[in-house]
């Protein structure tokens, strides 16, 4: 836990750096261990058109997530960058040979024009990475606000589908994260270790 009160950008540093540090054994183990914390929750076992990511920075791995969702016969989506409007994603179509291309960000992606995309609103869930957290369910992220402006229209219907749940590794947590009005509310947190599940979304 950080108590002491560093900037959003130096704290995200801070964190980038933990997860980092990880070594692959530590990354493999989290990665089962989210795995186990998803398949208990009746929500992850009723949702069948799930978003997740490609792992990079030392980011927690939903690839195990991702073979199990296929192996139940759901469809996953990725994100991918909008061409057409800023800081915007859509979600493609993501099966196990799906070609993946680097986008700007050097993050893996499928091409948006060649696989089937669905409205983020259509989603059941989406599992999204984040850089830290805490117990509120108040997200910080990498800093580009990709998350917050396609969910927006979360702001006026927090409830219900898309259930949004932030993945991340136990060191990731925070004790308070102060939050902006722009933030889109987390239905829960999903880490290696267990399920928080926040009130007000």
């Amino acid at each position: 836990m950080i108590h002491s009160a560093p900037s959003r950008s130096e704290l995200r540093q801070q964190l980038r750096a933990r997860r980092q540090a990880l070594s692959p054994t530590q990354q493999h183990q989290a990665s089962l261990g989210l795995l186990r914390q998803l398949m208990k929750q009746p929500l992850f076992m009723r949702s069948y058109h799930v978003a997740l990511y490609v792992a990079a920075d030392g980011e927690i791995d939903p690839a195990p997530v991702a073979q199990q969702l296929w192996k139940m016969n759901k469809t996953c989506y990725l994100p991918v960058l909008r061409p057409d409007k800023t800081q915007q994603m859509w979600f493609v179509r993501y099966d196990p040979d799906t070609p993946l291309n680097p986008n700007r960000y050097g993050i893996a992606e499928p091409d948006p024009f060649n696989n089937h995309r669905l409205p983020a609103n259509l989603l059941d869930m989406v599992l999204l990475p984040l850089v830290g957290f805490d117990r509120s369910g108040a997200r910080l992220g990498m800093g580009a606000g990709f998350y917050d402006y396609t969910f927006a229209f979360k702001q006026q219907k927090s409830k219900g589908k898309p259930y949004l749940i932030g993945l991340a590794h136990t060191c990731q947590e925070v004790e308070q994260l102060e939050t902006a009005n722009w933030d889109v509310p987390l239905h829960g947190i999903a880490t290696d270790r267990e399920m928080i599940l926040c009130g007000k979304a």
